[in-house]
């Protein structure tokens, strides 16, 4: 028998969210993961408003709302406002009620810089760490070190000689018309009128030079989980530079391995790591010199193993810019995308972390 069409509104629903998520839905364990680290946070959260004053946006709902954002590639927060008005997982999520009002996108936003300037994100990520060790997830002896290139929220128009004026054109203002024929642009010359922080950079030869940053990570190889994280500006030397500093901040318990690919194998910076206590397990560079790894590290049999490893931080990057959505940024200024960067690979840690305790023994 075939079923009525009745289009009818119902004024009244004695359904919760809370039974409408199924009790195996994904998010859910990563719910009950993030209120254990917001609670955390919580002592921190109050140093960031004032004691008078209307009440803002709770931050506790701040952040899932921001974690739903990464989770689901939502591309805006007017985007994001919209789906938590109609979305009933997103509204358990973040935990508002079926009658509690949404936010204006520029609120949200608004309460999202103060966050900002609390470095809640490097916060954030340091209790996610916290966790995956007391739950045992952690390796504390072997490591990967790698980098990879953010596009910036800037077009090469707007790369231009340093002190020009914007001057005036004939044809549209908003995309106008430029001519680089012949032009040698360089970051000494040159800068992004809209993004002054990012840099025109490619890291191989053949391919196209873009306004980029470069995020860096420090990856742990037993389940490959970010234990460091940072964004700098696109140079040459970034990659090992910020590869030195991230293993200088590890806790100096014991001599730990990190590998590496060719950009890496570079006298000084094996030099560096060996002065910090760390193996360099880096890819030997043979092209036109010698490399800096000899045969003191490569006739070890953790060395192959660490080669091995090291490609699985291609996972986290892949995820980082397909689902986290930073293939190219959305915000501007080394500040911002470093914030969006370390707060993605909290994230990303989080459903990893979610998959190893969820997997069958």
């Amino acid at each position: 028998m075939r079923g009525p069409d009745e289009k009818q509104d119902w004024m009244f629903s004695y359904i919760s969210a809370e039974k409408r998520v199924p009790k195996d839905h994904p998010l859910r364990s990563i719910r009950t993961m993030v209120d254990v680290i917001l609670k955390d946070l919580s002592p921190r959260f109050e140093n960031l408003y004032a004691r008078t004053g209307r009440p803002s946006i709770a931050p506790e709902r701040l952040l899932r709302g921001l974690l739903l954002q990464v989770l689901y590639s939502i591309r805006s927060e007017r985007l994001l406002m919209e789906q938590l008005d109609y979305n009933l997982l997103f509204r358990w999520f973040v935990g508002l009620s079926m009658d509690d009002a949404i936010w204006d996108a520029t609120v949200f936003s608004k309460n999202r810089d103060r966050l900002l300037e609390g470095d809640i994100a490097r916060a954030f990520f340091e209790r996610v760490l916290i966790h995956a060790r007391e739950q045992r997830l952690l390796s504390d002896e072997h490591f990967t070190v790698d980098g990879t290139l953010i596009e910036a929220w800037a077009g090469q128009k707007s790369f231009k000689k340093k002190g020009s004026a914007s001057g005036s054109s004939t044809d549209d203002s908003g995309n106008p018309t430029v001519d680089f024929k012949g032009e040698k642009r360089t970051n000494e010359t040159h800068q992004s009128t809209t993004d002054p922080d990012a840099r025109l950079y490619k890291k191989a030869k053949g391919q196209e030079s873009k306004l980029c940053y470069l995020g860096h990570v420090v990856m742990e190889n037993r389940n490959g989980l970010v234990v460091n994280a940072r964004v700098t500006k696109a140079t040459g030397t970034a990659e090992r530079e910020a590869a030195v500093d991230m293993l200088g901040e590890m806790p100096a318990k014991k001599r730990i391995t990190v590998g590496g690919d060719k950009a890496y194998d570079t006298r000084e910076f094996v030099r560096q790591a060996r002065a910090l206590a760390v193996t360099p397990h880096v890819a030997q560079n043979t092209t036109n010199r010698a490399s800096a790894i000899d045969d003191r590290t490569t006739r070890h049999a953790g060395y192959p193993i660490s080669q091995r490893k090291r490609k699985r931080v291609e996972e986290i990057f892949g995820w980082m810019k397909t689902v986290g959505m930073l293939r190219k940024t959305r915000h501007r200024g080394t500040a911002r995308v470093s914030w969006m960067f370390t707060f993605g690979v909290a994230v990303y840690n989080l459903v990893r972390m979610r998959n190893l305790m969820e997997a069958p023994a």
